[in-house]
C-alpha cells in the first residue's frame, strides 16, 4: 500500500490483480480507479474502515501470491 498526495486527488496504490479489491471498493465511498490506483479527493469522502480492509486484503494477496519473498 502506498499513497501520493497530488494537487488534484490523492492516489492510493494497492497490489494489482486482486479481484477481491473490487468487492471492497463497492462500500469504499467516493472514488475513481485506475489499474493499480484508487483516487480520492479527500479522506472524508471514504469509509476508513473499508480502507483498512483493502490494505489488509492487499497485504494478504501479496503474501499468498509471493510466499517466499
Amino acid at each position: 500500500m502506498g499513497f501520493s498526495p497530488r494537487k488534484i486527488k490523492i492516489s492510493l496504490y494497492f497490489a494489482t490483480g486482486d479481484e477481491k479489491r473490487e468487492a471492497l471498493l463497492k462500500d469504499f465511498g467516493k472514488h475513481t480507479t485506475g489499474k493499480a490506483c484508487v483516487y480520492i479527493n479527500k479522506v472524508a469522502d471514504i469509509d476508513v474502515d473499508v480502507l483498512k480492509a483493502i490494505i489488509q486484503q492487499s497485504v494478504q494477496f501479496l503474501i499468498e501470491t509471493y510466499p517466499n519473498g
